[in-house]
């Protein structure tokens, strides 16, 4: 089945596509403190090359354990496994090449220092499978190159990058779509790893990121936006110039008049465009006003029908509060990335009635981006914030709960950059966040069980009650000897 070589022209089938979710927008003091943010998630995993979520097949789980026992015994396992990987990843059978390619890709995280002297034999080893005849040698190779991005970038561009990238963004366009959606993945990986790195490539790369619009179907289509998103997060503002812009917003615009509000294919492109928004910052200007009103007509109808289920459960559907956690992750990039620009946007539109409902609703994900989105919206246009201050303050109070680390997090960063802006009218909210910043400063180290990094939380929570001393020190300075020592 995974044998048939050129499929690019078959449609998928709705099996084919897997669900998707948002993952909210989180903040960690990340515009102005060195570019500090959570990283919970590893893309690194064992799927890329099965046709379903559920598809466990022996494989799989061979390639999982060996993961795991590299990730046990680290270098102690090279000496019983090199000697058949040199076997494997050289015989003439492609079955067997393309096994020994799984294994070396499955290994990379535990063995990775080991590794260090043998990749510049395997590296270039491996850019040639890349064009290995086979498609599955194809695509297997491109997640086991994507295992070793962080070595590749930490050696002279000329050597393994620029090779490794040429090679990837021809995959990017190959006939097979299982190959294409390999190497789309594994260039988002390159990507994260290489960011400015890329910067004199980029045309190159929009090129063919833009051509695989025409050529990818549906199932693909969504991992190509997350490959622009990723590439819009690592070069940043060098995506702005006016060449760049005109080959990459058409085709992102085409498709997004083309989806309806209720497509869940809006998901993966509104993420996208949130970062490619941030990356732009004043050339996102032409396409901002119709983004921004439909993200606003996206939260106020999906809260229009959340009043509607709560009143008649029975007559009226549960809404898809995805929609609504998307659209005002995008709104934070237009603010992030606009600036003051947006500020007739939000004048013209009732953006902070909705987001004040959004900060109480139940459901914590749509309160962690609310949180994000008015400490964006803050920085941007405080103007249109302030008169709200005192109906927003106690909100971001309440939400300083740490068994919502997320939430607690970025209601933290708006209350900083809102400190900010204050001054020392802030002077009246200290005592309702205060108390709960210094206790949660002083917490032992949270759980392992939770994803984000303890460690960053602290250094969030820290740098909004120094804002809060700065601001207003009278108040904060009886309190220095409860937080003095965690906070240094």
């Amino acid at each position: 089945q995974g044998d048939v070589e050129e499929d690019e022209a078959i449609p998928d089938s709705e099996q084919d596509i897997r669900p998707r979710f948002h993952r909210s927008r989180t903040v960690a003091q990340q515009h102005e403190e060195d570019g500090i943010e959570d990283d919970d998630d590893d893309d690194d995993d064992l799927d890329d090359d099965d046709d379903t979520i559920s598809d466990w097949n022996l494989r799989k789980c061979s390639a999982a354990a060996l993961d795991v026992l590299a990730n046990v015994f680290r270098d102690e396992l090279l000496p019983h496994i090199l000697p058949l990987l040199k076997e494997l990843l050289f015989h003439p059978e492609w079955v067997v090449k393309e096994s020994g390619i799984l294994v070396l890709g499955a290994i990379a995280e535990g063995c990775m220092q080991g590794m260090i002297p043998y990749l510049p034999e395997l590296i270039p080893h491996l850019i040639q499978c890349l064009s290995d005849k086979k498609a599955l040698v194809r695509s297997i190779t491109c997640w086991t190159l994507s295992r070793y991005a962080h070595w590749v970038v930490s050696q002279p561009p000329d050597t393994y990058l620029k090779p490794l990238m040429t090679e990837l963004l021809k995959r990017i366009l190959d006939s097979n779509k299982r190959v294409q959606e390999a190497a789309c993945s594994a260039f988002a990986t390159l990507e994260e790893e290489a960011c400015t790195e890329l910067v004199p490539y980029l045309a190159y790369i929009l090129d063919t990121l833009v051509f695989a619009f025409s050529k990818y179907q549906h199932k693909n289509l969504l991992i190509l936006y997350d490959a622009i998103g990723t590439l819009a997060d690592s070069v940043g503002h060098h995506l702005n110039k006016p060449e760049y812009i005109q080959m990459l917003m058409p085709p992102l615009i085409q498709k997004w008049n083309m989806l309806k509000d209720e497509d869940k294919d809006l998901f993966p492109l509104l993420e996208c465009l949130s970062s490619v928004a941030t990356a732009l910052q004043s050339g996102f200007l032409p396409y901002c006003e119709p983004v921004y009103q439909r993200c606003v007509n996206l939260v106020q109808k999906t809260l229009a029908q959340a009043m509607l289920h709560n009143a008649q459960p029975d007559q009226y559907e549960a809404p898809d509060k995805d929609f609504m956690i998307v659209a005002l992750d995008l709104l934070s990039g237009l603010a992030e990335g606009l600036g003051g620009n947006i500020e007739q946007l939000v004048a013209r539109s009732n953006i902070l009635t909705l987001m004040y409902q959004c900060m109480q609703d139940k459901m914590p994900e749509v309160r962690q981006s609310s949180f994000a989105l008015l400490g964006d919206l803050t920085k941007a246009c405080f103007q249109h914030v302030k008169p709200c201050i005192a109906d927003f303050m106690p909100i971001l109070g309440t939400n300083l709960n740490p068994e919502f680390i997320s939430v607690c997090n970025n209601a933290t960063w708006a209350i900083g950059e809102i400190s900010i802006q204050m001054g020392i009218e802030m002077q009246s909210y200290i005592p309702m966040v205060l108390h709960q910043l210094v206790e949660i400063i002083n917490r032992p180290n949270t759980p392992k069980t939770l994803l984000e990094n303890t460690g960053t939380q602290k250094l969030n929570y820290s740098i909004t009650i120094g804002r809060l001393g700065y601001v207003c020190p009278q108040e904060v300075a009886p309190m220095l000897q409860q937080f003095i020592r965690p906070w240094c």
